[in-house]
C-alpha cells in the first residue's frame, strides 16, 4: 500500500484530507510543522507528500533543503492559489500538481489517481533516450541533432510536472509532435490528449468549441454540447495557434488558468478544469503582443515553460534520418519497398525547408509515388535555391498552420488592389533571389519573402502557398493583414 504525507499546519483541514486520501487505499501520516514532517519522513518515507507551502515553523520549501530527505517521493502542493509564482515553485521543485484550497474531492482524486512514482518517470525517459542512442528518435520526435537534443532535455524535465508549456516555433515544426511527446511522459498519460487549431475554429463557435454550451443557450443549440476542456478531463488540451484565439476568448482562457475552473456557454454554474494546458505559436510571442493578436498577462501566464523548436534548415544534419523515417512509413503503408540514392539525399540535405518538417514529409510521399522503381532518386525532388538567402539574425519565420481552404484561387489572378498599394518592395536582385538584410525583424522578412514567392509565381495563390510549404487558407489570411495594414498608414 501506498503511503502519504500530509504537511498542513490547519488540524481541521489535515484530518479532513487524511480521511478522504484514506478511502482511496492509501496510507495516511499527517504533520502539522516542518519538524514533525521530518519526524515523520525518517519513521516511513512517503511515496506521495501533499505540502502545504506556509507552516509555523518555516516554509514548506524548507523541507527539500536535504534532496536526499524524499528523493523517492511524489510532491503535490497545497495553495491558497494556483497563481504564476506557484507555478514556477513548483517547476523548481518538480511538482506533480496542485491542490488549491479549500480542496475540492473531485480535484483530490484527480491527484490520486494520477498517482506515480518517481522512479518509474524517469524509467520512461531513460527508455526514450535508450530509442534516440540506438534509433534516432525520442518518443514522437526524431533527429539527433544538438538543437533537438536541447529539446529533448526540456521536454524530460517538465513532463513529469503540473507547469503549463508553451512551445515556438515555425509552422511545419513538429509542435503538435512535441505536446504529445510531453503528455504521454506525464502523469496524465492515460487520459485523453485533444489539440485544438485555434486558427481553424470560427470565431463565432470558438467559445462554445473549448468550453460547450448549455441547450437553448444561442440559436441553434438544440442540445448540451460538451467543449474541450470536459472532453479532455484528467488529460492534456494542447492549444495551438493560440494567437488565433479572439482577445475576449483569451480572457475567460486567462482566467481558467488561474482559477482552475470555467463555465459553459450559457450557463450560470462553473465546473471544475482537470487538465494540463499546452499551448503554441509559430509567431514571435511579444511581436503577438505588440501586434494585439496575444494579450500580455496571458502570455506571462502561458510562458511558465517555453520550449522553442528549430526550423529544419537550422538542423540540416537531421535530414536523411527524417526523410528515411518517413519512407519507411510510406513503405509499410504502401507495400512497395523503395530506397534514397545517395544522390537523393544529398539533394535534400542542401534545399531550405521552408516548410520545416511538414514539407519534408510531403515530398518523401511524392517521390515515391513518382519513382517507377525501386529507386527513388533527385529527379523529382526540389532544386536547390542558394540564391535565396536569409540573414542568420532574421530567419524565415513562421506561418500559421491551419486547415486549408476548400476554395481553389484563380489560376493566374492579378493581385488585389488593396494588397498591391500595400505591399512595400522587396529586395529582389535576381528572379529566383530574396536578400533580407541584417537586423530587420521576422514580421518583415516573413512579408517580403511571402510578397517576392507571390509575385515570382505571378500571384497563383495555391502554388505559391505549396512552395512556402503553408496551407492557402494561411496565405489569404497573411495578405489579408498585409492590405489592412497599408491601410491604415
Amino acid at each position: 500500500m501506498n503511503h502519504v504525507l500530509i504537511v498542513d499546519d490547519d488540524v481541521d483541514s489535515a484530518a479532513t484530507l487524511r480521511e478522504l486520501v484514506a478511502l482511496e487505499n492509501f496510507s495516511v501520516a499527517t504533520a502539522h510543522t516542518l519538524r514533525d514532517a521530518r519526524r515523520q519522513i525518517a519513521m516511513q518515507p512517503p511515496d506521495l507528500v501533499l505540502l502545504d507551502l506556509q507552516l509555523p515553523d518555516g516554509s514548506g520549501l524548507d523541507l527539500f533543503s536535504d534532496p536526499e530527505l524524499i528523493s523517492s517521493s511524489e510532491l503535490v502542493l497545497i495553495t491558497g492559489h494556483a497563481s504564476l509564482e506557484t507555478s514556477i515553485e513548483a517547476l523548481r521543485l518538480g511538482a506533480a500538481d496542485y491542490l488549491v484550497k479549500p480542496v475540492a474531492i473531485k480535484q483530490l482524486k484527480g491527484v490520486l489517481s494520477r498517482f506515480m512514482k518517481p522512479a518509474a518517470l524517469k524509467a520512461d525517459v531513460a527508455r526514450m533516450k535508450a530509442s534516440l542512442a540506438t534509433g534516432g528518435h525520442f518518443g514522437h520526435l526524431w533527429g539527433q541533432d544538438p538543437s533537438m537534443l536541447k529539446v529533448y532535455e526540456q521536454i524530460s524535465r517538465v513532463a513529469g510536472t503540473a507547469v503549463t508549456v508553451f512551445i515556438t516555433g515555425e509552422s511545419g515544426t513538429g509542435k503538435e509532435v512535441v505536446a504529445q511527446t510531453v503528455h504521454d511522459l506525464s502523469r496524465r498519460r492515460k487520459q485523453p490528449f485533444l489539440a485544438v487549431n485555434c486558427g481553424a475554429i470560427s470565431p463565432n463557435l470558438i467559445e462554445s468549441e473549448i468550453f460547450g454550451h448549455e441547450k437553448g443557450s444561442f440559436t441553434g443549440a438544440d442540445r448540451q454540447h460538451l467543449g474541450f476542456f470536459e472532453r479532455a478531463n484528467g488529460g492534456t488540451l494542447f492549444l495551438d495557434e493560440i494567437t488565433e484565439m479572439p482577445q475576449e476568448l483569451q480572457v475567460k482562457l486567462l482566467r481558467v488558468l488561474e482559477t482552475g475552473r470555467f463555465m459553459r456557454v450559457g450557463s450560470t454554474q462553473s465546473l471544475e478544469a482537470d487538465v494540463r494546458v499546452i499551448a503554441a505559436t509559430n509567431r514571435q510571442p511579444e511581436q503577438a503582443v505588440a501586434q494585439g493578436k496575444l494579450r500580455e498577462d496571458l502570455l506571462y501566464r502561458l510562458n511558465v515553460f517555453p520550449i522553442e523548436l528549430p526550423p529544419l534548415r537550422h538542423k540540416l544534419s537531421d535530414v536523411p534520418l527524417l526523410a528515411q523515417h518517413f519512407l519507411d512509413a510510406i513503405v509499410a503503408q504502401e507495400g512497395q519497398v523503395k530506397r534514397f540514392t545517395p544522390k537523393a539525399l544529398d539533394r535534400l540535405g542542401c534545399y531550405h525547408w521552408p516548410g520545416n518538417v511538414r514539407e519534408l514529409r510531403n515530398v518523401v510521399q511524392r517521390a515515391y509515388v513518382m519513382a517507377s522503381g525501386e529507386v527513388i532518386d533527385d529527379e523529382w525532388l526540389p532544386q536547390p535555391q542558394p540564391g535565396a538567402t536569409v540573414a542568420p539574425s532574421a530567419p524565415a519565420p513562421a506561418a500559421p498552420a491551419a486547415t486549408p481552404s476548400k476554395a481553389s484561387a484563380p489560376a493566374a489572378a492579378e493581385p488585389p488592389a488593396a494588397y498591391a498599394a500595400s505591399a512595400p518592395a522587396a529586395s529582389a536582385p535576381g528572379a529566383d533571389t530574396l536578400t533580407l538584410p541584417i537586423g530587420i525583424s521576422m514580421a518583415q522578412a516573413e512579408r517580403q519573402l511571402i510578397e517576392a514567392t507571390l509575385r515570382h509565381h505571378k500571384y497563383q495563390k495555391e502554388r505559391t502557398a505549396a512552395v512556402l510549404g503553408i496551407s492557402l487558407k494561411t496565405l489569404y489570411n497573411r495578405l489579408k493583414e498585409y492590405a489592412a495594414e497599408g491601410g491604415e498608414e
